[in-house]
């Protein structure tokens, strides 16, 4: 991978040290939720100690369920293990100021044991070496996410309080592409912008969603590693900002029965002279023959990897017809029906991955396109043909409709495990069996409603 000029260097950073407008320093890194984690130091105790020699963490942090309870069956960290450590060593290229806490600077981690050995199942390192073997080929990965959420007048606590119920939306009526319904939370949405700008992030726009109260701002296309480090940074960011606002915000990828939340992910990659791989000119689509087997990758993927792009059991409620998120393994340029999408023309020219939704970890969903569309290069695929109408009723194959079944395709599947190992694999398929284990014992208000006096 080509080095990344940082948001914040260094050498930049001792100085605002020494000025004293930096006094804290957040070291932390992407958990399998997509969330981070990590610690807060001490500004001048972090460039004289942690910078250069890292610090450690309890290694449960990826072998716990989402309320961090620790459970059976993970191989690298257990209770007859002992939970030990990792050790968490900053990334420089990431170093940057988080304006929405004052006097603070965040960095992200790459996670190894105490021989230097990565840790495999960390989503970071799983995506590292997915790039790694695309730079094998000449070619670099850039991406793009947008990431979907939906606004509320209420504080986190007042929603925790009242079980997420009866809260207020920000827009009480579709507001997409609305200047008005936007206009309306203006000021939150500008504090995100403006926010996440002088965190070092390239802010392209923000527009309105379907939801009610719902949002999207999105980011200028960058290398894949950059744009996951910013997605993890923005999606904490944000939430912050609404908490300091006496707001809430939520990116769960189906709050209500309304249109979800999606992370529409875009992917191309350049050559070695930063030229597009995936253009052709002799392509009714405009597609190279790489990109045609890339493409192609993705379809015969598709349904076996569903688990990096649909993590969650609520994930699966947004996969409905007619809902902007896709149903169908089918692929048609400019078709918002298809799980992938053919979108641009030229240096512009990409894939939208429609499937993950806004509880995604991003490190994990392009790691699995990036596998997905090497297996189609490598093994040559032949890409069907396009669906240019409605892919809801166009007879093709289904995405998987619920984590179980995902979950089970996953582990079965020989193109995950050539692909990641089968240490990911195995750690992977029991996050999901701790969730679907959770949500099979859990009593739903849904159930109350249906069955305390009619049943």
């Amino acid at each position: 991978m080509a080095d990344r000029t940082p948001p914040l260097a260094v050498e930049e950073l001792t100085a605002l040290v020494d000025r004293g407008e930096i006094d804290t320093v957040v070291l932390a890194f992407t958990d399998m939720q997509g969330r981070l984690q990590g610690k807060r130091f001490a500004a001048r105790y972090f460039l004289d100690t942690v910078l250069d020699h890292g610090t450690e963490g309890c290694n449960y942090l990826l072998a716990v369920d989402v309320d961090l309870n620790t459970v059976d069956g993970y191989a690298m960290a257990s209770w007859e293990r002992g939970y030990g450590d990792f050790a968490l060593h900053g990334d420089p290229a990431t170093l940057r100021r988080t304006p929405w806490n004052p006097g603070t600077a965040l960095i992200t981690a790459d996670l190894a044991w105490h021989d230097g050995t990565p840790v495999a199942a960390s989503p970071r390192q799983i995506l590292r070496r997915q790039l790694d073997r695309l730079a094998e080929h000449g070619w670099t990965a850039y991406a793009g996410t947008e990431l979907e959420f939906m606004v509320f007048k209420d504080s986190y606590e007042d929603a925790w309080s009242r079980g997420y119920r009866q809260m207020t939306p920000a827009n009480q009526w579709n507001g997409d592409y609305s200047v008005l319904g936007t206009g309306r939370v203006e000021p939150l949405l500008r504090r995100i912008r403006n926010e996440m700008g002088a965190a070092g992030m390239t802010v392209e726009s923000a527009k309105g969603e379907c939801n009610l109260g719902q949002h999207e701002i999105v980011f200028v296309y960058d290398e894949a590693l950059t744009t996951c480090d910013q997605h993890s940074v923005y999606k904490t960011g944000a939430k912050e900002i609404a908490a300091q606002e006496g707001m809430a915000l939520t990116f769960m990828a189906k709050y209500d029965e309304r249109e979800g939340n999606s992370c529409h992910i875009h992917l191309s990659l350049r050559d070695e002279q930063g030229r597009p791989v995936l253009a052709g000119d002799d392509d009714p689509y405009g597609m190279s023959r790489t990109m045609r087997h890339f493409l192609a990758g993705q379809l015969a993927a598709l349904r076996e990897f569903t688990l990096l792009y649909a993590p969650n059991i609520n994930s699966y409620k947004r996969f409905r017809p007619g809902s902007f998120a896709p149903t169908a393994v089918a692929w048609g340029p400019d078709n918002r029906t298809c799980a992938l999408r053919v979108v641009g023309r030229g240096p512009a020219h990409r894939l939208e991955n429609r499937l993950p939704g806004g509880d995604v970890n991003p490190y994990l969903a392009v790691a699995g396109m990036v596998a997905a569309g090497l297996y189609g290069i490598e093994h040559e695929l032949e890409l069907p043909d396009a669906t240019t109408g409605n892919a809801y009723t166009a007879g093709a194959a289904h995405v998987p409709t619920t984590l179980r079944e995902a979950a089970e395709l996953w582990e079965r599947s020989e193109i995950a495990r050539a692909a990641f190992g089968d240490e990911v694999v195995d750690h992977y398929r029991h996050m999901a069996r701790v969730e679907q284990d959770a949500y099979d014992a859990a009593v739903t208000d849904w159930e109350r409603f249906r069955s305390f006096e009619r049943m």
